[in-house]
């Protein structure tokens, strides 16, 4: 899952306008933030946007495949990470759309984690 610093650098510059935006390198490939909100990854020198019910039509529409790689067992596994339509790759104003709707799947799943871990056990709540 290597990713190029030139590639890290062009995603970036199209991401500016959702700073405070970094990019830090983790297996091999590397992970998006705006602040503390974990949107996007970038793998083989491909961006992936964060995807969940309330924005996975556009790109199953689009016949778009989420990110998959092989576990050490040799099984296929799938992440909730799609590629970005290429005809928008290189358009900061037509990829925007797209990353704010990331960033907002990336909030439910982070507002989703802090339910569950406020439960309490025991308490009979599912």
């Amino acid at each position: 899952m290597p990713v190029s610093e030139h590639y890290i650098e062009f995603i970036h510059d199209l991401l500016a306008d959702f700073e405070p935006l970094r990019i830090k390198r983790m297996f091999g490939g590397a992970g998006v933030y705006s602040g503390d909100l974990f949107f996007a990854i970038l793998a083989e020198d491909t961006l992936y946007l964060k995807v969940d019910d309330g924005n996975r039509g556009g790109y199953e529409a689009l016949g778009i495949q989420p990110f998959a790689y092989v576990r050490k067992d040799g099984r296929m596994a799938t992440m909730s990470y799609y590629p970005v339509p290429s005809e928008i790759l290189d358009n900061p104003d037509a990829l925007a759309p797209w990353a704010r709707q990331a960033m907002d799947a990336a909030q439910r799943g982070a507002a989703r984690q802090a339910t569950r871990r406020r439960k309490p056990q025991g308490s009979g709540i599912p």
